[in-house]
């Protein structure tokens, strides 16, 4: 068993077809083949059924896969690592974040990143943290900024997570608008009568919001939802609703105004989270210390503030 062969199924198994997986492999139809069935053989199973040119996973086929993604991704971590013996001037980091922290945190992290080493290549994956921690157990990130509300008691045991920020959530509305004139705060009763813009339902923020009304039994003003975060705060500037976001969001948006929300106080934690069966590479390992470097700054901006964003250690 080589990395071509399983590079081969792997492309074999996404496209589902052989002929239009060696094009994009640059190889021979019947080499392809070859490659697949010496597999095959080496490994004393069949990886795939082959039924009138539908290629589907066999059984052995669908444990081999993640192996497989792993596999190629560590071989691809030790070529970069390579490339970083000559320092951080060349290699690549791949960081996966929510959506919410790659309006805030992530866009400072970057920026200070790209200005310290800007020979790095840097690849941001932008989904929900169950994805994001499914794509680190397949390698196909070195490192991932996770919510714990999002974070599946059953995640993988191969990957290891640090704390790092806790943060409250808070309502938002336009500056402009009189909804939160003269409050510092609002309960989840108060929220309720407004009406309230919510979020897509792969974001993890909306189901939090939403048990913390049923909790309450408490039926919110829904005026708009399934919206983006960007679309969220958007609307919420022009004065379309109220919206429950993490206080970061509030960083550098003049057009927002926020109260905290009391009984009960709602709150978040975000964490690192990184595979500990491999050692991160230089180039990772820069970008995780950079990344509580401006955690650091973040909290420090925010100690006294109308809502507390915390170090955690």
């Amino acid at each position: 068993m080589n990395l071509e062969q399983l590079r081969s199924f792997v492309e074999v198994a996404r496209i589902g077809h052989f002929t239009r997986a060696a094009a994009l492999l640059h190889l021979a139809q019947p080499s392809l083949s070859r490659q697949i069935s010496t597999l095959e053989s080496d490994l004393g199973a069949e990886l795939f059924h082959r039924v009138r040119g539908n290629i589907t996973l066999t059984d052995a086929g669908e444990s081999l896969l993640p192996l497989a993604r792993r596999m190629l991704a560590d071989a691809e971590s030790v070529r970069y690592e390579m490339q970083e013996l000559a320092g951080l001037r060349k290699g690549r980091v791949r960081l996966g974040a929510t959506p919410t922290l790659c309006i805030s945190l992530v866009a400072d992290v970057l920026t200070s990143f790209h200005a310290a080493y800007p020979g790095i290549d840097l690849h941001l994956t932008e989904q929900g943290s169950h994805g994001l921690l499914e794509e680190l157990s397949e390698g196909a990130l070195d490192i991932a900024l996770i919510t714990t509300s999002e974070d599946p008691q059953n995640a993988s045991s191969i990957l290891q997570r640090t704390p790092l920020l806790t943060e409250e959530l808070v309502l938002i509305s336009s500056a402009r608008s009189e909804l939160l004139t003269g409050r510092e705060s609002m309960t989840l009763g108060d929220i309720a009568k407004l009406p309230l813009i919510t979020f897509h339902e792969s974001y993890d923020l909306r189901a939090t919001t939403m048990q913390a009304f049923s909790a309450s039994r408490l039926n919110p003003t829904v005026v708009l939802e399934g919206a983006e975060m960007d679309a969220v705060l958007r609307c919420v500037e022009r004065g379309l609703g109220v919206a429950v976001v993490p206080a970061m969001v509030m960083v550098d948006r003049p057009g927002l105004r926020s109260v905290r929300i009391t009984e009960p106080r709602l709150t978040r934690s975000i964490s690192i989270a990184h595979r500990h069966d491999v050692t991160l590479t230089r180039a990772a390992a820069a970008m995780q210390e950079m990344i509580i470097n401006t955690a650091d700054l973040f909290a420090a901006a925010h100690t006294g503030a109308a809502a507390t964003i915390t170090r955690l250690h």
